[in-house]
């Protein structure tokens, strides 16, 4: 039917219009879909998302209607304020070019200032590549930019189905997962951190999941003296992030 520009994001509402985005290589950042819709253009708009293995969730249709006024059509869909790539593409790139890859690895940061955040000081400790699931993840809108000071229109986002497997991709292909979490033995500083890694955070609830923790080859902590045992995820992040450039820049 049609679309409707918001505050932070592209709206599609329609199923011919969530079809003609996709189409056009449209980066869907998220897709609501009527619960139990039964129509050709709704049989069309599941294989293209089976195809594109474009993810979706079913919700009923008075969240449909809370989202837009217009004739939705049971689906509502958000275009993405950026266009993502594969880790799988980024990766091998970085080599050819004689880098030592430094990556960052996020585990379910779901809060978007904090997201973007994390970015901008991604982009300024001179990370290669931001890695995101495709769930359970912030959105990034014009909040996350405003808050990564643009720094999210200039670093590579890759966001991955499934992380297990992007980790496992990253040690076969010579990364090292060093994974920041306060259960460690071992100081950020005393680690490794000049040649080929990826710096793997967690969430602000609960860290990182324990499926992608045993993959990290080293686990590293902050040290802390003060009554509270934990720092926001972005300060943390940024803290790693500049011991790594400190290491990189004496090489």
């Amino acid at each position: 039917m049609g679309k409707e520009r918001m505050d932070d994001k592209m709206m599609l509402f329609g199923t011919r219009a969530v079809i003609e985005a996709i189409k056009s290589d449209k980066e869907i950042d998220r897709l609501f879909v009527q619960t139990n819709l039964s129509n050709e253009l709704a049989r069309e708009l599941m294989g293209l998302l089976k195809e594109k293995n474009i993810a979706f969730q079913y919700v009923p249709v008075e969240k449909l209607n809370r989202l837009t006024g217009k004739n939705h059509q049971g689906v509502v869909g958000y275009v993405s304020e950026i266009s993502y790539q594969k880790i799988e593409d980024v990766l091998p790139f970085l080599f050819e070019q004689g880098k030592l890859p430094l990556l960052l690895v996020l585990d379910r940061i779901t809060d978007v200032r904090n997201f973007g955040a994390i970015c901008r000081s991604a982009e300024c400790a001179g990370v290669d590549a931001v890695i995101i699931p495709s769930r359970g993840a912030a959105q990034v809108n014009a909040d996350a930019i405003k808050t990564s000071a643009g720094a999210l229109h200039t670093i590579p986002v890759c966001r991955e189905d499934n992380l297990k497997n992007v980790l496992d991709f990253l040690q076969e292909s010579g990364v090292r997962i060093v994974a920041c979490t306060e259960k460690a033995d071992q100081f950020y500083f005393e680690a490794e951190l000049s040649g080929p890694v990826a710096l793997l955070m967690g969430s602000e609830e609960d860290g990182i999941s324990p499926e992608y923790l045993k993959r990290a080859e080293q686990q590293v902590k902050i040290p802390m003296k003060g009554s509270i045992s934990s720092l926001n995820v972005s300060v943390a992040t940024g803290i790693i992030l500049f011991e790594a450039l400190r290491q990189r820049m004496q090489i």
